[in-house]
Order: C-alpha cells, then structure tokens, then sequence
C-alpha cells in the first residue's frame, strides 16, 4: 500500500534541510538553488534561451524565412516578392534550465527529502503557472507531488486547478493527499472541494490531510447528504463504515455561526 505524507510534508525550511543533509548534498543543493534563482526574472518566467528556442521550434528555429526587404523573385513576367507567412503555431514551452535538477533532487539528496528540495527549488526560481504546469506534466509522480506542494507559495489566483483536477483523478494516494493542501482549500469551489474529499475517503486518504477541513466542512448539508448515502451503500453491502467518513458526517452537523 502507498504510504501517504503527513501534513507536515513539505515545505521544509532550508536550515532544517541543512540539518539533516550530508556535505555532499548541501553542495548539490548550493548550485541547484543558485541555477533556480539566476532564472527567476521579475515576470517569475524562466528567460527563453536560443539554443532551446531552435530545438522547440521557437522564434529562432532554423526554418525558411523570406525576409521582407529581399530582392523580388521573378516567376514568368511577376516581379512581387515573394513572402511567406508569418508563422501562428505556437512554440513548445521551454523548460527550465534547471528541471534536470528538479528531477534529479531524490537521487542526492535522498528521496526523504526530495519533496523539500524540490519546493525549495520551484520557489528559489519563483516558478510561474505556465512552467509549472510544464514540470508537473513532464514529470514523474514524486515531481508532481512536489508542485502540488508548491502551488500555495507561488500561485496566488485560480490558475492551477487544472493541476489539482488532474492529480484528483488518479489513483495515486500522495499525489491525491498533495492535492488537497492549502491551495485546493483556498481555490476549489464547494463542489469540486466536496468530491476532493469523497476522493479522499474513496482511496483511503486520511481526512487529516485535507487543509481547511473544519471551515470548509461545517454546516455543509449536501456534503452530509453524500457522506450518509456513502455509509448506507457500504452498510448495505456489508462493509464498515471508516472512521474517517463518521468524523467528517460530524463535521457537517455544526452549524456555521
């Protein structure tokens, strides 16, 4: 069964991560964040690089451009130039210079802390919606999980919920108990908030792990409604009702002041 991290997972301050690291790993760590930070511009967009420009098919790709002030080119008779149009597809994202950091955190700096680290490093680079979007698509479930960790510290607006929505649909318990941290509890609409934490007791996720439980929780009748139909169809078929469902239906029934 996939061991689910506790509340107090991520982030972790650097002094403590100083604390528990080797030599070794506090040096790794060193150059990452300085990599991280000497790409966090003022916009908290990692700048486009050229070379990473031509291998996405960016604006210096090397493709055929006709240049507007050429000299005309004669087919038969017609003397117009010829112009090619401008190019609408829009470029891959560039990653981040620093993403083979990213991934590479667990490895040395051990996997206990890769979480840590690698928030460390989306914030030290000042990481905006758009790459971490790109990080968390592109990457494996343990760096999924770090920008989930992530979202509260550099995310102020609704903009990465499709990175909640996402990570609520899978089967994978951290990525699920990430999901429903502090972001999630100032972003997600009642709706969506009250299948998060069906989704939660569905997969086993302990409800200690939902940020906001009490105040989002409290005087919710329809929450109530879909808990008790939960407790009746589990009665019904002969399994036990979890304990985690009983305290959030008693949640439910105090009253908001």
């Amino acid at each position: 069964m996939t061991t689910v991290p506790s509340p107090a997972t991520p982030p972790v301050s650097r002094a403590a991560l100083d604390a528990r690291l080797t030599p070794t790993a506090r040096a790794w760590l060193d150059d990452a964040l300085s990599e991280a930070a000497g790409t966090a511009p003022d916009t908290g967009r990692t700048p486009a690089r050229p070379d990473a420009d031509r291998a996405h098919g960016g604006p210096d790709a090397a493709s055929p451009r006709t240049d507007p002030d050429a000299a005309p080119t004669r087919t038969g008779l017609d003397t117009t130039p010829t112009r090619t149009a401008p190019d609408t597809t829009p470029a891959d994202p560039v990653p981040p210079p620093w993403e083979p950091r990213f991934a590479a955190a667990g490895r040395h700096c051990g996997h206990e802390h890769a979480d840590a680290v690698r928030v460390l490093l989306l914030t030290e680079a000042r990481a905006d919606p758009e790459t971490l979007a790109l990080l968390y698509h592109r990457g494996s479930a343990a760096e999924r999980r770090a920008v989930l960790h992530a979202l509260p510290h550099l995310v102020g607006g609704p903009e990465a919920l499709p990175l909640v929505a996402d990570a609520l649909r899978t089967h994978d318990t951290t990525l699920v108990a990430a999901a429903v941290g502090p972001y999630a509890a100032v972003h997600l609409d009642q709706r969506a908030w009250r299948h998060a934490v069906l989704k939660c007791l569905f997969t086993g996720v302990p409800v200690a792990v939902v940020a906001g439980l009490r105040r989002r929780t409290r005087g919710d009748a329809t929450l109530a409604r879909m808990l008790a139909d939960h407790a009746a169809e589990r009665t019904a078929a002969g399994r036990d009702v979890p304990h985690d469902l009983e305290r959030v239906l008693a949640l439910t029934a105090r009253a908001r002041p």
